[in-house]
């Protein structure tokens, strides 16, 4: 279960990463951050599941599920309005 939650919580990032660097693309930013959203849901079912077997008490619980939470809005809010960040600044000539 660590390595699980581990892995996701490394692929967030990463997936963000890669999304920013394919903004290039509304499609392409689009779907990596689809994957990090993705992610960070498995983070977070993770984190109820280590609770619910007493791995974790309550208040670990909690503060991972909230962060999930901003994040996943943060993600989905980037997903809905994924033009905005995919305007790539104009070269000049």
């Amino acid at each position: 279960m660590t390595d699980q939650i581990r892995r996701a919580s490394r692929s967030v990032a990463a997936n963000i990463a890669e999304a920013w660097r394919k903004r290039r693309y509304v499609g392409s930013f689009v779907s990596k951050l689809n994957d990090a959203e993705g992610e960070a849901a498995e983070v977070q079912t993770w984190s109820i599941l280590a609770f619910r077997c007493g791995y974790w008490d309550a208040t670990i619980s909690e503060e991972i599920d909230l962060r999930c939470e901003e994040i996943l809005k943060q993600l989905v809010s980037m997903i809905d309005e994924a033009e905005r960040w995919c305007r790539l600044p104009t070269r000049k000539r």
